[in-house]
């Protein structure tokens, strides 16, 4: 039975690690970009929107791997409803961790995997947002000094 879980479990586990580097990825990327064409003149709310959108991305992925999880228990059979399903699933993901809801014997492993996936999967969205808010301080703070030689070569 612990083997079924495994075999179950661990494809999911790595479709979420996809879906999340994918997007972390993305959103690295977008905000490189958006902070190399506009750090000169760019002022808080342009370095801010990068970062916020960034956000959304990672957190609609994380809600993404909460459904596929969700939908992962319903097909087994383990809820009646998808509500529940991926309430359950949102509980474990976040390894918040209930307990109202409990599943049968056959399938319980799923939840403490679930759980890992998500500790994971967050840590991958706090490392990305992480990274995201390092290139744009260090941009700012480039343009900052950019601003400064040029003002000082002028005087």
């Amino acid at each position: 039975m612990t083997l079924k879980n495994f075999l179950v479990g661990v494809p999911v586990m790595l479709l979420c690690l996809v879906v999340q580097v994918a997007v972390v990825f993305w959103c690295v990327r977008y905000c490189a970009q958006r902070s190399s064409r506009s750090a000169r003149h760019a002022g808080m709310l342009e370095a801010i929107v990068p970062l916020g959108v960034s956000m959304l991305a990672m957190m609609v992925a994380n809600l993404l791997q909460v459904a596929l999880w969700g939908g992962l228990f319903f097909l087994l059979g383990e809820f009646d409803e998808l509500y529940p399903a991926i309430y359950h699933s949102g509980v474990n993901f976040t390894s918040l961790g209930y307990g109202d809801v409990v599943m049968k014997h056959e399938w319980k492993l799923l939840g403490p995997l679930e759980a890992a996936n998500g500790v994971l999967m967050m840590s991958m969205t706090a490392a990305g947002l992480t990274a995201i808010l390092q290139n744009t301080v260090r941009s700012q703070a480039d343009a900052v000094a950019g601003r400064r030689r040029s003002h000082d070569s002028e005087g």
